[in-house]
């Protein structure tokens, strides 16, 4: 293997820059020029990975949680807005006429999986409040690991806007890939998803799908519980634990 280069799974991708996340490890954020693979933001900011650190806490307080996954969503979102089409618009302003710039388009629209990705709207509404939202419901069968499908709402004229999936994990893949393939036969074209913590099983599974998207992630995590495992199967490890249940106060 060649310098600047690293294997993950089976696909090959070039380092573009290397992001410590947190104490769990060093992945990358890559892209590569000869093939459409999936480009993965691993979002290495301080005030990310302070923030993370007191979220994975076990006794951390319901509003606690609410808070810091907010504060996390919304610094993820600039990350995924960063290249966002602008144009040059004419306002008044205390001293008279000037020229600035605004975000060209149709007004982009948040994609929360029920139930946990409510969580993440909050955040996300502070930094775009004219947001469409998007609802797309999902549960997940406890013994195969499948979502199914119990509510889809979506925003007008879906092949006209970037739609942003929000999900605080991701996990096996299968919510997220789910979603995706939803928002595609929407219309929807450009499609990113910003997730607090994902699995290595479930970025090779959107791989595999969805060459091309871009997914925005806090940190990537050692694995997914299985057997031998003293919890539950599909979660990821160290992870956050259920994310929903910790959103809004239930067991």
């Amino acid at each position: 293997m060649r310098r600047g280069e690293c294997s993950f799974f089976f696909y090959r991708v070039t380092v573009v820059r290397v992001c410590s996340c947190a104490d769990f490890g060093t992945w990358v954020l890559w892209t590569n020029t000869k093939e459409r693979l999936m480009s993965l933001h691993v979002v290495d900011h301080p005030l990310i990975a302070h923030k993370m650190g007191v979220l994975r806490r076990k006794k951390l307080p319901t509003k606690d949680f609410n808070d810091l996954v907010a504060e996390i969503t919304a610094l993820l979102l600039y990350e995924a807005t960063r290249d966002l089409p602008t144009e040059a618009c004419r306002i008044t302003c205390w001293s008279g006429r000037t020229t600035v710039r605004r975000i060209k388009g149709r007004m982009l629209t948040f994609v929360p999986i029920l139930r946990a990705g409510m969580g993440m709207l909050e955040g996300a509404k502070r930094l775009v409040p004219g947001a469409k939202i998007s609802v797309v419901g999902l549960w997940r069968d406890h013994e195969t690991l499948d979502p199914h499908e119990y509510y889809v709402k979506l925003a007008s004229d879906m092949s006209d806007r970037l739609a942003i999936i929000l999900d605080p994990m991701l996990a096996t893949g299968g919510s997220a890939l789910a979603t995706f393939d939803l928002l595609e036969r929407s219309g929807c074209r450009d499609i990113r998803g910003i997730f607090l913590v994902a699995a290595p099983e479930g970025i090779a599974r959107l791989q595999a799908a969805h060459p091309g998207m871009k997914i925005f992630v806090a940190a990537v995590d050692k694995r997914l519980t299985g057997k031998g495992d003293p919890y539950p199967p599909g979660y990821i490890l160290p992870g956050l634990g259920d994310a929903g249940d910790r959103l809004f106060g239930t067991k």
